[in-house]
């Protein structure tokens, strides 16, 4: 009997088929992967909690680690993780986290090398917990959670100055503040001497897979110099992205000085603008984020406070070689001044 062509890798309802026991599989392996995971971290805690108590109870120095990583061994030669080395991470855990509910909601979600950067970089048990949350979340590889914790996302996360809380309902507008941070890591960036906002713009787009990194979680490009037309005349948006979690276009401008109060009314303008030629009916409104050089907390709160747009501003963090080197405002006046002085005497000479 001849097989039906039906059957065959090329029908569409075939490789359907395929795709989703595929992806079934996949969701399983992850599955059964973290649950080993977890089960591995638990055993941690619990020995690492023992021998923490033993030592307390016995009066024994770090001497009986030594000598527990080679009877662990002997009793177990095929099983890897009981060095000395390993022993004193477990021991270390344990005193990290006394409560083991919290190990079992948070530190046995990621892999034990994140958790062992944890140790090895913070102090403070509620950092640790922070970033152990925020490395599940968002499935940070150990280098990444060791570079966020290198740029100190703790403290620079939700540091943004918005009206978010004036212009956007609960509970988005508190999710929208912590999404947004202050001051944004730009150290990966390459930039010249003297670089200005186009060079900026173009640096990011280069590098947009290390500045989505730096966004956080949710954010996807949209386009650069991203073109609006009103009343015939063409406007370009530095840099617009949408996020999948606010459900809703982000405009980002990019400034190379410190932040001004007319910075406000020009993101106001495309961000109202972009609300009504890009907005889907099913988007949250459209937020506006100006990145600057420095921001006032008085002057950016005048600027924001009777604007209906949800705006942020926020600093960014050049490459440490350039922010000494960039000129603020008062170096620029001086200059402009010395120059118009020096463009007055040569006319006066004519």
């Amino acid at each position: 009997m001849p097989l039906s062509s039906s059957l065959f890798p090329t029908d569409d309802r075939y490789i359907a088929l395929l795709s989703d026991l595929k992806t079934r599989i996949q969701r399983a392996q992850i599955r059964a992967v973290l649950a080993v995971n977890q089960e591995m971290i638990i055993l941690y805690w619990q020995i690492g909690r023992v021998i923490l108590e033993q030592q307390q109870e016995q009066g024994w120095g770090a001497k009986v680690i030594d000598r527990l990583a080679q009877d662990l061994k002997r009793e177990f030669p095929g099983v890897q993780g009981f060095s000395s080395r390993n022993l004193k991470y477990m021991r270390a855990l344990a005193e990290a986290y006394p409560d083991e509910e919290i190990v079992l909601q948070t530190v046995a979600q990621i892999p034990w090398g994140h958790n062992q950067a944890l140790l090895n970089k913070l102090k403070d048990r509620r950092q640790r917990i922070w970033y152990a949350q925020k490395a599940f979340e968002n499935g940070w590889s150990r280098d990444v959670l060791s570079m966020q914790i290198e740029s100190d996302l703790y403290q620079r996360q939700g540091g943004a100055t918005t009206n978010f809380d004036q212009t956007l309902p609960q509970p988005q507008s508190d999710l929208a503040q912590q999404l947004f941070k202050s001051p944004y890591n730009l150290d990966f960036l390459t930039l010249a001497e003297g670089a200005q906002e186009r060079d900026l713009e173009n640096a990011l787009v280069a590098h947009i897979r290390d500045f989505l990194l730096e966004l956080g979680v949710g954010f996807a490009f949209v386009g650069n110099q991203y073109p609006i037309v009103v009343d015939d005349k063409e406007y370009r948006i530095d840099l617009l992205f949408y996020h999948f979690v606010l459900r809703c276009f982000v405009v980002i401008e990019l400034k190379m000085r410190d932040f001004e109060p007319e910075f406000a009314g020009k993101m106001n303008f495309y961000v109202s603008a972009v609300d009504d030629l890009l907005r889907h009916q099913d988007d949250n409104p459209t937020i506006g984020i100006i990145l600057c050089r420095f921001k006032g907390k008085m002057t950016v709160e005048y600027a924001l406070r009777d604007l209906k747009k949800p705006i942020g501003v926020s600093t960014h963090q050049l490459p440490k070689r350039l922010q000494d080197k960039l000129p603020t405002v008062e170096q620029l006046e001086v200059e402009l001044e010395a120059a118009v002085s020096e463009l007055d005497a040569l006319q006066e000479e004519e």
